[in-house]
Formats: C-alpha cells, sequence, structure tokens
C-alpha cells in the first residue's frame, strides 16, 4: 500500500485474564461460539490459576507499549499508540471508540502475531471488521494493517542473540555434569494450528510452489535465519516442533509435539537443546506454561540439559523493528514512506501490507469457509 498521513497507532493484542475471577470469563471469550461447558474450560483454567489467575500478556503489552512511545518520540514521530485486544480489558471496539472520539480518522495496527494463518493475521483484520461495524464506525474510521512481520530483522535478530547464550549455557550444563561432548540440538517451537488452517494459509500461488504449507514454511525460513547468524550452532541437528495444541483430538493439527519430539531425541542420543520459541512475541502464558513448565519438566524427567530462549518482547531491536515498520507506512508531508525500503532477512519475505485473495481462509468443521465480512474489506484488507 501507498503510505499514508496515520495519526495513530493500533497496539493489538490476544488479552488475559488479570486476576482469579477473569479466568473463565476471558476463557469463554476466547472460545466463543464453541459451546465448551465451563467445566472443560477450568481444564485449561489451571495454567492461569497457578499464576494467581494472571495472564502475563497484559503487562508485557503495557511494558511493549510504553517502549513504542518512547521509540517514536526519539525519532520525532509525534503519533499516539494506544492498545486493544481480542479477548480481554481493553478491548478492541473501545479502543477503537477512543481512538475515534480523541479525533483520530486514520489508524495503523501492529498485531503481535508475526506470521500468516487465520489466527495470527486474518482474525485480527476480521475481529477490527466487526468492531467498526458494532461501534457504527464503518466508513467513519479507517485501520490499516501492519504486514506480516516474521522476516523483519527486529524479529529475528534477538532470537539469534538467544540461540547464541543458550547454546553455552546447555553446553556448561553438560560439562558439569561430565558429558560435555554429548550433541546439542536446537528446537524451534511455534503454536501448533489444525492442519486445514496450515494448508490455507498465505497465497494460494505461493504454497502451491513450496514444500509444505506457508505457515510452517516461515518458521522454517526464520530457523534458517537465525542459525546463520550463530556461527557457535553450525553442524548442530535443528527441527521445528509445536506446542499448545487444543480442540477434538479427531482433528489435525500440526505435529510432532515438543514433549514427543523431546523424547524422540533423548532416544537418538541427545544430551542438550536449545529451545527457541519463535512462534511467540512474548513470555505469555502458552510459554511459561507449556515450555518454561511443561517442555523443561520433560527434560528434567529425561535428563535433558535445557535452555529456553527469550521472546523479543521490548528488546531494543524488536522495538525500533516496530517502529521501522510502522514508518513504511506513514507518509511525510510529500506523500513519501517515512522509512524507504523494507527490511527482510527471510527469503520469503517481505511480506504484503494487504493479503491476497483467499489468504489464510477458516476452513469449518464441516468443510466450509467461513465467510469474509466483505464490507469491510476496504477499510481492514480483508480478502473476499
Amino acid at each position: 500500500m501507498a503510505p499514508k498521513p496515520y495519526d495513530a497507532i493500533l497496539l493489538a493484542s490476544f488479552g488475559g485474564p488479570e486476576g482469579q475471577e477473569d479466568v473463565i470469563p476471558f476463557l469463554r471469550n476466547v472460545t466463543r461460539g464453541r459451546g465448551i461447558p465451563d467445566e472443560r474450560l477450568e481444564e485449561v483454567a489451571t495454567h492461569y490459576r497457578a499464576n494467581g489467575g494472571i495472564s502475563p500478556i497484559n503487562a508485557q503489552n503495557r511494558a511493549l507499549k510504553a517502549s513504542l512511545e518512547a521509540e517514536l518520540a526519539d525519532r520525532g514521530i509525534d503519533v499516539p499508540v494506544y492498545w486493544g485486544n481480542r479477548n480481554w480489558d481493553p478491548y478492541i471496539p473501545e479502543t477503537l471508540q477512543g481512538m475515534y472520539d480523541a479525533g483520530h480518522r486514520r489508524v495503523l495496527m501492529f498485531s503481535t502475531s508475526a506470521y500468516s494463518s487465520y489466527s495470527s493475521c486474518r482474525q485480527y483484520r476480521e475481529d477490527l471488521g466487526v468492531a467498526l461495524r458494532e461501534t457504527g464506525l464503518e466508513g467513519k474510521l479507517e485501520v490499516d494493517k501492519v504486514r506480516q512481520y516474521f522476516d523483519h530483522p527486529g524479529f529475528v535478530d534477538p532470537f539469534a542473540e538467544g540461540v547464541t547464550a543458550g547454546l553455552a549455557d546447555v553446553r556448561a550444563q553438560l560439562a558439569a555434569a561430565g558429558t560435555p561432548d554429548a550433541p546439542v540440538r536446537i528446537v524451534f517451537v511455534t503454536h501448533s494450528i489444525p492442519t486445514s488452517d496450515a494448508e490455507a494459509a498465505g497465497p494460494r500461488d505461493l504454497a502451491a510452489s513450496l514444500d509444505t504449507d506457508v505457515y510452517s514454511a516461515q518458521h522454517l525460513a526464520v530457523g534458517r535465519a537465525i542459525l546463520a547468524q550463530v556461527p557457535e550452532a553450525a553442524g548442530l541437528e535443528h527441527s521445528l516442533v509445536f506446542q499448545s495444541r487444543s480442540g477434538a483430538p479427531h482433528v489435525p493439527w500440526l505435529e510432532p509435539d515438543i514433549n514427543d519430539a523431546l523424547a524422540e531425541y533423548h532416544a537418538q542420543g541427545t544430551g542438550g537443546v536449545v529451545v527457541v520459541p519463535i512462534g511467540f512475541v512474548s513470555d505469555h502464558m502458552e510459554v511459561l506454561w507449556d515450555l518454561d513448565t511443561e517442555a523443561k519438566d520433560t527434560c528434567a524427567e529425561l535428563g535433558l540439559a535445557f535452555n529456553r530462549v527469550p521472546t523479543p518482547g521490548t528488546h531494543a531491536k524488536f522495538v525500533r523493528g516496530i517502529v521501522d515498520l510502522v514508518s513504511e507506512r506513514l507518509a511525510r508531508p510529500d506523500g513519501a514512506a517515512l522509512l524507504q525500503g523494507r527490511a527482510s532477512e527471510v527469503e520469503l519475505g517481505p511480506w504484503f501490507d494487504v493479503c491476497r485473495p483467499n489468504c489464510c481462509a477458516k476452513v469449518m468443521r464441516d468443510g466450509t469457509v467461513k465467510p469474509t465480512i466483505a464490507a469491510v474489506d476496504s477499510e481492514v484488507g480483508v480478502p473476499s
């Protein structure tokens, strides 16, 4: 898209509970329309209950918002940052209304999901469209979305730093255990999604040219870009695994699960693993529970040395990268983009500003495709 004089930035995220009484209402929001009873939701709630009913994601987004505001100020970019969530307060509809009431009319959204899939891209666009319609702001408030940024140096580089430090830590653990020469594996991990969603991810013409689905291909490409920056990882085995599977058992999701994979690596003689959560922007509940609790416990039971690399969070390079992404789209008074060029460190990037037709469509249980809210195409780039 051509650059525009946006007058506000929307930081959009998933949201999370901030107390024990919030947990079940939050999970109802996440699973709305699926008819899941509270008894089943309570099984998932244990992850939050163990942390006082609080998801770290909201505090992390507050910190990210503050960091973005500071970086924008340092560059002399006078555009305010607002924050809205899909599933918890502050909700996106209320945030959009507040932006409009404050006089904003042209908004650029950055979401805390870096990859292409229904849940990590298209659903954000659809939720924006619903919010504009529900608030009566359709046609009054324009909202565009920053491109998917899995390939951006601001996202990739912090992981490379973490892998370097993680390898040193795992090798120190192995040396302390008297097995300094034990093989180490780099384990890239992301959120599993239904295979039907993975097969629908990304443009159809690109998907047809790949050996795997677009969602997996993006992650594999990020893994290669990270390893290219870490000489210490040369010659080490690496793999992509998945976590946080949910939904009906008979519905296929991307595999292998990280815990199954760890057992297999141990059986093959691996002595330690560096776990790299490339699917995530921050250390939210799924990282803290699925990796720092379950995967770490699995490694302890197997006798594998374990290190989990930090997510980008508020890393200075990540924050600068977000502002770079905004600057690609923000017009100067003469109409040119504030930042010329589109940085990318991955062969599949840079990604598109506006999704292609049928990109990341949601395949329903009966095999039909979820219809698009056609009326919001122009506002948020939802393909029809």
